[in-house]
């Protein structure tokens, strides 16, 4: 078989070094399943759409398909068609993806969802490898995204973001406009004892942790697009201090509340302030996670960081600069229960888990929202979050004797369930 697959490209003109196209295309566990001839089909619409093999060309590349299992198939071309031409299969990634997603459709199988670009970039190979042999519990991205994060949440303005990075041990390089030397328009961060081969620090910028990690996307979450707030401002006002954490929390689990009636009353209401409720409230969770879980993190972070997930801005789209004002009640919350640090006593944890029930209430009304928009993948996202965190609620309290919360009632959690537009 490998030889009758090599052929053309013996007898190619010029042929590619690197002559092999392979893919592999898995069903959702969730997905009945398919007979070898619905598989067959499934190669051939793949590898027509990627361009490869297009339907009716007797002179295309030679490919073959494999069933491994009952769930999925490996597709593996000789990029030299028959004629002797070599095939380019230029963005075949996105071509074989909106295949697929067409093909979810017309079979009736679990529909992933368009790409649209939310999820942040995951380790690379090479990342996981060199954690692995170092010995770290963590990969330096992880952790970074983690701490940028959480410094974003808690911060007044730019200025505060870098002192916060700063004094959790986390290097900050500033990136200067060619044009305009004074004017900063990016950041990047690393950790003190990552380095390359050469010894030189690893350096990650923001939008290589999370998509609205980069600078202008937490400008606008700091309500600025061109700058760093001075201290005291109408608008951010500094950090209050608080003498009890429960109280802090108890304030924040009411503007919560209150977050996820807004959420739910603009079901088709402006995206600006679906966008400025969405990161608010992932930015209180992401506070709360950390007085939680502290840095090194747990459920609750992992928790935290599917909703922010879930909250992001689409790719593409340009966000305004108006906010909700409950977004800014929030993020005030998120800012005061950043100052009143870790819990220390079962009313703190009492207190912060009330508040992690809102805000799965505030994850389901979300998930409402991402369906009606046809966000799917964000639409999970918050579903999960949601079940998450409600899972916490419930088995937290047995870390500390004796605190259990009240019970919410089932109306506080407006259309649970699963997606409606999820087709198995």
């Amino acid at each position: 078989m490998a030889r009758l697959l090599e052929q053309p490209v013996g007898a190619g003109r010029n042929p590619p070094q690197k002559f092999v196209w392979h893919a592999s295309v898995r069903n959702h566990i969730t997905d009945r399943i398919l007979s070898d001839s619905q598989w067959a089909h499934i190669a051939a619409e793949i590898v027509a759409a990627v361009g490869i093999a297009p339907h009716g060309d007797p002179d295309a590349v030679r490919w073959v398909a494999v069933r491994h299992a009952d769930d999925h198939i490996h597709i593996v071309a000789t990029l030299v068609r028959q004629d002797g031409e070599t095939v380019w299969a230029w963005n075949e990634r996105l071509k074989a993806q909106s295949a697929a997603r067409d093909l979810e459709r017309r079979y009736g199988l679990y529909q992933v969802g368009p790409v649209d670009h939310t999820s942040h970039r995951r380790p690379t190979a090479a990342e996981q490898n060199k954690s692995h042999r170092r010995g770290q519990p963590e990969i330096p991205r992880d952790r970074l995204r983690r701490e940028v994060r959480a410094a974003a949440a808690a911060a007044i303005d730019e200025n505060d973001f870098i002192d916060r990075l700063q004094a959790a041990g986390i290097l900050v390089r500033l990136r200067h406009s060619t044009i305009n030397p004074d004017e900063v328009t990016g950041y990047a961060v690393g950790l003190p004892d990552h380095h390359t081969g050469a010894g030189d620090t690893v350096w990650y910028g923001g939008g290589r942790l999370a998509p609205d990690l980069t600078l202008p996307r937490l400008r606008r979450r700091w309500g600025s697009g061109s700058g760093a707030i001075p201290h005291g401002d109408a608008q951010h006002p500094p950090r209050p201090g608080v003498q009890r954490r429960a109280n802090a929390f108890r304030r924040a689990t009411a503007v919560a509340d209150e977050g996820a009636r807004h959420l739910m009353a603009d079901r088709a209401g402006d995206e600006d302030d679906i966008a400025s409720l969405a990161e608010s409230a992932a930015d209180v969770l992401a506070s709360t996670a950390r007085a939680f879980e502290g840095r090194k993190g747990g459920p609750l972070t992992d928790a935290s960081e599917t909703l922010d997930r879930a909250a992001r801005d689409p790719h593409r789209r340009r966000p305004g600069h108006h906010l909700h004002p409950a977004a800014g009640q929030l993020r005030s919350m998120s800012r005061l229960i950043s100052a009143v640090g870790r819990l220390t006593s079962d009313d703190d944890t009492a207190a912060a888990l009330q508040l992690v029930l809102r805000m799965s209430m505030i994850a389901d009304n979300l998930a409402t929202l991402r369906e009606a928009q046809d966000r799917l993948h964000q639409a999970r996202a918050a579903r999960q979050a949601a079940e998450s965190l409600r899972r916490i609620a419930a088995i937290a309290p047995s870390i500390s004797a004796g605190v259990r919360p009240a019970a919410v009632p089932a109306q506080a959690f407006p259309e649970r369930g699963q997606p409606k537009s999820r087709v198995v």
